[in-house]
């Protein structure tokens, strides 16, 4: 394991407000494009870019897109996406259980992908997951949403037995591996990475719950909606009433002036920056939590704006597709290299490189498919889109579909 570094702080970083503004996706960009600046320059440690190379892959992504959306409607990427199976959505399940009204279905759908996306690390190879609701069996990150609705609609995240679908800080804080364990499925035969992990970050985020309470018992829904009191919001402000609340959950996450950055990684090339240098945010969770709040969000009467604010996802299918295509090249002795950590240098190189190049190429795919940036924002560019795209081509180029890459899974980042 890469040990988490402690960085020196200019008396600059003392400021808040700089505190702040790393904790943020304009942060996130910044930052990342010096690492794409350097490839271009062709100064990076651990990866040579090739622009020849980047027009083939937007090619590839723009005919990913037609083939998934003939007609150029394309939904936000999402962990709703996840929900909609070959048998239907299954989110419509939650019309059995909670009331009628779209408030009570808001809160519900907010609990919901709370929990789903923070149980949504790599899956790995091995694991499948069987529904005995229709019968059908899924994998990785479609195999963990199923049984994390699965486990949402039993009531494995209340404390209330009336009310199972809800998650409440009481049900997070019990939780154990044993109950996970149960939910997904899992045994000799049929392993999940991270388990005891993903268990941890749930009882993590049912400890913030329950501090953040003057009764103790609190929901995710009760964080949001009491933090949005206006009918429309931007996306950057929905990330930092998430990013408040969850950084303090990340068992890894660094800490300065007192305050938990969540998912920053450390890389020399950014020393150079007067503020808190080295650190490298990509907040890719909370940035796939934020996304995931705007349907329920919309349901609730409040529109969020502004989503082209909110960056790609530093992951391993969109870094995957850049190596994949040929855009990156990674040094010959990566690729058969024992499992990288996250916080490893060259993993930050990859995930910063991921996020400026995902910037480049939606530039690109809007001119291919004649469309413009309001109806085809970054989110439908993730959706359409690169992010399967990189699975499919992992799938044709590796028998266990894994990323060209070898990651350490930890159940939380990857």
């Amino acid at each position: 394991m890469t040990s988490q570094r402690r960085v020196a702080v200019t008396s600059k970083a003392t400021d808040s407000e700089s505190l702040a503004a790393l904790l943020s996706a304009a942060a996130v960009r910044q930052r990342c494009r010096w690492f794409f600046e350097a490839a271009r320059a062709g100064t990076l440690k651990h990866f040579v870019y090739d622009d020849s190379m980047l027009d083939d892959c937007v090619q590839v992504v723009a005919q990913e897109t037609l083939t998934n959306y003939p007609d150029l409607v394309v939904p936000y990427h999402s962990r709703w996406r996840h929900f909609e199976t070959p048998t239907g959505d299954l989110s419509n399940v939650l019309l059995k259980y909670v009331g009628a009204s779209d408030h009570d279905r808001c809160r519900a759908e907010l609990d919901l992908v709370f929990v789903s996306v923070l149980l949504d690390a790599g899956a790995g190879g091995r694991w499948q997951y069987r529904d005995d609701d229709t019968g059908m069996v899924y994998r990785r990150s479609e195999g963990l949403a199923v049984a994390s609705i699965r486990m949402f609609v039993a009531g494995l995240f209340s404390s209330d037995p009336a009310s199972p679908c809800q998650v409440d800080s009481d049900a997070l804080i019990a939780l154990d591996v044993d109950g996970l364990e149960s939910g997904f499925k899992t045994d000799d035969d049929n392993s999940l990475p991270g388990l005891a992990e993903r268990t941890l970050l749930l009882n993590r985020l049912g400890g913030v719950l329950a501090e953040s309470s003057a009764t103790g018992l609190c929901r995710p829904s009760d964080w949001i909606l009491d933090n949005l009191g206006e009918r429309a919001v931007t996306a950057e402000h929905l990330l930092a009433v998430v990013l408040d609340h969850l950084n303090p959950i990340w068992p890894q996450g660094r800490i300065e002036e007192g305050v938990a950055l969540g998912d920053v990684g450390y890389h020399p090339l950014a020393c150079s920056a007067e503020e808190f240098p080295g650190l490298v945010p990509f907040h890719k969770l909370s940035q796939w939590l934020t996304y995931s709040l705007i349907e329920p969000l919309a349901r609730g009467g409040i529109e969020v704006c502004e989503l082209n604010g909110l960056t790609g996802l530093a992951e391993y299918r969109n870094g995957g597709l850049f190596v994949d295509c040929g855009v990156i090249q990674p040094d010959k002795a990566i690729l058969t290299h024992q499992p990288l950590d996250v916080a490893s240098e060259i993993v930050v190189e990859w995930r910063a490189l991921t996020v400026a190049l995902l910037d480049e190429m939606v530039v690109r795919v809007r001119r291919q498919l004649a469309v413009n940036e309001d109806d085809f924002p970054l989110a439908c560019l993730l959706q359409g889109g690169s992010w399967s795209a990189g699975r499919r081509l992992a799938q044709q180029l590796r028998p266990d579909g894994s990323p060209p890459l070898r990651l350490h899974m930890t159940g939380t980042v990857f």
